[in-house]
Formats: structure tokens, C-alpha cells, sequence
């Protein structure tokens, strides 16, 4: 009995485990230009690229403003969101103004900005300013086509990055497997 108890509990984990994979795996649908929550709080204005094509290890630059539609203040921060054809999407962020990453936009207001990126690798990316406000979600901009030639510059992995990531699954692979020993002793 308490073998048939044991290879439940296994069998549970398996289904879990695989469940939690194919749902990681199910494509999401995303649409071009698609209202986020965050359009009834701030606009993106003037959004403006000082490239439409460059090389790779060259800096773009974004400039726009960031309008509040409400009287609350809000709290958020700048960055881009890249689409491209290829597998991949590397940007490096130099330069930040408002410099702070977490910055405020009092309500009813506005807040220039910019952001300077540096192209690691080369494709046709469409890229938009996001200001993502805290607690609400992403705003984008309208958006550019960027088209970037040349090399791949490739960026050393930092240990820590790696530790940060095999920490929890070692972490996470010692329970299982103790909870697994637990309960084969006691099958016993």
C-alpha cells in the first residue's frame, strides 16, 4: 500500500513537471500597435531615431516625451522594446536621461527623454520607446525600423549571472530528490 502511495506522489510530480513545461511552451498571441493598459495613464510623443540603419558596436539614440493624462504622479522607467525577424534582439543601454532608472512623472505633466542603445547584433529590428510605469504596465511608442549590419559583438557571461540561475535549480533539485528519499525510506 504504501508503495502504490509513493508512485502517486512520483507520478504527481511527473504530471506537474510536464504540465508546467507545455505551458511554457503554448505561443502567446502579440499584435502591432494593440492598447495596453497603461495608454489611459501616459502617451509617448514626439519619439524620434537619430538612425534607420547603422552598424553593429554603433550607438542609437531615442528622444521623445512622455505625457501624463492623469493628476496622480507616476512612477516608472524608460527602456526600448526590439522586434526582429532573427532569433535574437541584443541591445546594450549607455545612456539614460531622466538618468535614474526609476523616475517620476508628476501628474498632468510631461518629461522629455532619451535613450542610447548600442547594437550587438546584426538584422531589421522594429524597434519602440517603453516607459513601463510601476504597478500598471508598458507604454510604447509608435515605433522605427532600424536595420543594423556587421558582425556580432559578443558579450562575455558574467559568473554571477550563471550562479543566480544554477543556484535555484540546484536549490530546487535537492528537495525533489529529498523528498523522493524521504519517501522511499519510508516505504520501507
Amino acid at each position: 500500500m504504501k508503495f502504490v502511495s509513493l508512485q502517486i506522489i512520483i507520478l504527481s510530480f511527473g504530471i506537474f513537471f510536464l504540465l508546467s513545461s507545455v505551458f511554457v511552451v503554448i505561443p502567446s498571441a502579440d499584435a502591432h500597435d494593440i492598447m495596453y493598459p497603461a495608454t489611459s495613464f501616459v502617451r509617448i510623443e514626439d519619439e524620434t531615431f537619430d538612425k534607420h540603419r547603422m552598424q553593429t558596436g554603433e550607438t542609437l539614440t531615442v528622444t521623445g516625451i512622455i505625457k501624463s493624462n492623469v493628476d496622480k504622479d507616476l512612477k516608472g522607467w524608460i527602456s526600448i522594446f526590439s522586434e526582429s525577424h532573427g532569433n535574437s534582439s541584443r541591445w546594450e543601454i549607455m545612456a539614460r536621461d531622466p538618468p535614474k532608472t526609476v523616475f517620476d512623472v508628476a501628474g498632468n505633466s510631461f518629461v522629455k527623454y532619451s535613450i542610447t542603445v548600442k547594437a550587438l547584433e546584426p538584422g531589421t529590428y522594429h524597434i519602440h520607446s517603453q516607459f513601463n510605469i510601476s504597478q500598471i504596465g508598458p507604454h510604447y511608442g509608435l515605433g522605427q525600423t532600424v536595420v543594423v549590419e556587421g558582425d556580432p559583438i559578443v558579450k562575455p557571461i558574467v559568473f554571477t549571472n550563471i550562479a543566480y540561475e544554477l543556484i535555484p535549480l540546484g536549490i530546487g533539485c535537492i528537495i525533489a530528490l529529498g523528498i523522493v528519499y524521504y519517501f522511499w525510506k519510508k516505504r520501507k
